[in-house]
């Protein structure tokens, strides 16, 4: 039997719950036992850029944040869940990694 650690993430969080939750239910439906999702600490991307780049007029700055969220599920699984977790349509903008251990 083999654990795999799924690893999501992206910048919407809405997105990130409705794939994890379409990968719990598939665990499930398989009877295997499930931990997750484990809502991981958001990281936050900021750039601040000037608003006028010449120099001329009072300092004036324009400020971007990205937020990147992410989530941990653990599924015991055997080969024919993983190829059905495969399966599941990705969104864009999301980011998934699967890594697979030894029980």
């Amino acid at each position: 039997m083999q654990i795999a650690t799924i690893k999501i993430s992206g910048p919407d969080h809405k997105k990130l719950d409705e794939l994890a939750d379409e990968i719990k239910q598939i665990a499930i439906k398989s009877g295997l036992s499930v931990s997750g999702p484990i809502p991981l600490p958001t990281k936050k991307l900021r750039v601040t850029t000037r608003r006028t780049p010449c120099g001329d007029g009072s300092d004036t700055w324009d400020h971007y944040e990205m937020r990147v969220h992410k989530r941990l599920i653990n599924v015991e699984t055997d080969e024919r869940t993983i190829k059905q977790i495969m399966r599941v349509q990705v969104p864009e903008n999301v980011h998934i990694e699967i890594e697979l251990k030894e029980k």
